[in-house]
């Protein structure tokens, strides 16, 4: 069983790109996404990013859990918003448009439909780029291309540090629950939900010593390497700009100028298909 959200080494164009041109890309993709809730915009961000998501040879073996995840948290989302404020969409078009009542204050409105269907879409713009910056980039690499943008390598080594630990917990995670279930502990969906949760603490406690065992190891053999001793230092993976990275800055910085233009077109955030 593969890690999950873990690093995967591929021959492609995206792990080609340096990790500060991800990180730049991720940065600057996301807040175009963020900014507005033009459809248009949304769909071909979405449509792109699938596009680069091809490009990086990754399957969907590769992100199926996180995927299944992201969009559990987005059914939530949407149910909340939709108990919470079933009118949003009114609100911020200005026109009402009732196809079905359901009851009480609830029914199908186009526009509150049309409101959850641009939140989903601003989900589905940044999933796919999100991955690829996770499974994409070398951890080493990331903390490299953080220090080259100018934040300190004490920070930029320890998030690669956590990205590098995230595998290794899951693999301790699994022997431990292995190791448990051979003594006969039942972790299983046969048993109740309140035994399963009572069984868990027999992983749980193992996993947070092991994982505690190892920051001291980790701890002690930075300090005796002198880590932290001078205000700069090198990195092995470093690797220089080229034109591959140019052009994806490049797509990235279009899209966040496109962002900004629909917004000025249509005097705000939200295009407005019902006027």
């Amino acid at each position: 069983m593969s890690a999950t959200l873990s690093y995967i080494k591929k021959k492609s164009p995206v792990h080609g790109l340096t990790g500060s041109t991800k990180f730049i890309f991720f940065l600057v993709w996301s807040l175009a996404a963020m900014i507005t809730y033009d459809t248009r915009v949304l769909v071909a961000m979405f449509l792109m990013g699938v596009a680069f998501f091809k490009m990086s040879k990754l399957t969907w073996k590769d992100v199926r859990f996180a995927v299944l995840f992201m969009v559990w948290l987005i059914v939530v989302n949407l149910v909340a918003l939709f108990l919470f404020a079933p009118e949003q969409g009114v609100e911020i078009y200005g026109t009402r448009t009732e196809i079905v009542h359901l009851f009480w204050r609830y029914s199908i409105i186009a526009e509150e439909m049309f409101y959850l269907f641009n939140f989903t879409l601003k989900y589905l713009a940044v999933i796919p780029v999100a991955l690829l910056f996770i499974l994409a980039t070398d951890p080493s690499e990331f903390a490299a291309s953080l220090n080259k943008i100018g934040v300190s390598y004490k920070v930029g080594y320890s998030v690669a540090i956590a990205l590098r630990y995230i595998p290794d917990v899951q693999r301790d995670f699994r022997e431990i629950s292995q190791a448990q279930q051979a003594r006969g502990i039942d972790l299983s969906k046969k048993d109740k939900l309140t035994a399963r949760l009572k069984n868990s603490a027999a992983i749980l406690f193992p996993l947070v010593l092991s994982s505690l065992d190892r920051i001291e190891v980790i701890s002690n053999a930075m300090e005796l390497r002198g880590f932290g001793k001078k205000k700069k230092r090198t990195w092995i993976v470093e690797r220089p700009f080229k034109k591959a990275d140019y052009t994806a800055i490049l797509t990235a910085v279009c899209m966040m100028i496109v962002s900004l233009g629909c917004i000025w077109l249509n005097g705000g955030r939200f295009w407005n298909p019902f006027i």
